[in-house]
């Protein structure tokens, strides 16, 4: 964080503030800038060269998004799950997610259900994913799961998995995603949960979903030794 960063133009409709969110959001989401880090606000503000105002702006919604904890006499720095943690946050996926799926099966219609294969072709044709270095990073209405909650049409999930969780779950989805083979392997769970859907067996698709997100959850636990966990943040 060291060197000034040009931020992109916001768009016409975007504030300072959300420009510099959505910049240091990816920042932390990818890994640029490292879990556990301290945040400095004046080396922040230099770095992206705005002033105080947006970026504390920006670092208060950060923390709403749990991707930010303020330590009493510490100060904020972003977020790092303890092993423990993780399994809390994918036991929560596991449960919520399978529900959406189900619900899923039972509302989308077929023009939605195209859609999100689509989705799914646009996910293989990504260049990361061709050279197996990672399943395909963006999101919104281009993330598979995204999709999936918002078509289940239960607002309150969707604000659960697609609000306040959202950018939490998808920073530990991307930056264990590129481990050997689990990008081809989630790829075709992903292909059968959707023909599940397709098919409009709820009990199915919640059962895959919920066995793609605990395959997942024990991907990441072998790459974290319960002696390497963090202690839990206060």
């Amino acid at each position: 964080m060291q060197k000034t960063m040009t931020l992109p133009a916001a768009t016409s409709s975007e504030t300072l503030a959300e420009n510099v969110l959505r910049q240091i959001q990816s920042a932390i989401v990818k890994g640029d800038i490292a879990p556990g880090s301290k945040i400095s606000e004046p080396e922040l503000a230099r770095a992206y060269g705005i002033s105080r105002g947006p970026l504390r702006e920006a670092l208060h919604r950060l923390e709403g998004q749990k991707l930010l904890v303020r330590i009493p006499h510490v100060g904020a720095r972003v977020v790092s799950l303890s092993r423990h943690e993780l399994g809390e946050l994918y036991q929560i996926r596991e449960s919520l997610e399978g529900l959406a799926c189900r619900l899923a099966a039972e509302r989308m219609a077929p023009e939605e259900v195209e859609a999100l294969r689509e989705v799914l072709r646009e996910h293989e044709r990504d260049a990361g994913f061709q050279a197996g270095s990672g399943y395909y990073l963006q999101e919104g209405d281009y993330d598979f799961h995204y999709r999936i909650v918002q078509g289940s049409g239960n607002k309150m999930l969707f604000r659960l998995l697609c609000d306040e969780l959202y950018q939490l779950a998808r920073m530990y989805r991307i930056q264990y995603s590129a481990t050997p083979n689990r990008p081809v392997q989630a790829f075709a769970e992903h292909h059968r949960i959707l023909d599940a859907i397709a098919d409009g067996d709820g009990e199915l698709a919640e059962l895959l979903m919920r066995r793609h997100i605990r395959t997942s959850r024990l991907n990441i636990e072998q790459q974290i030794p319960p002696e390497a966990s963090q202690e839990t943040q206060k």
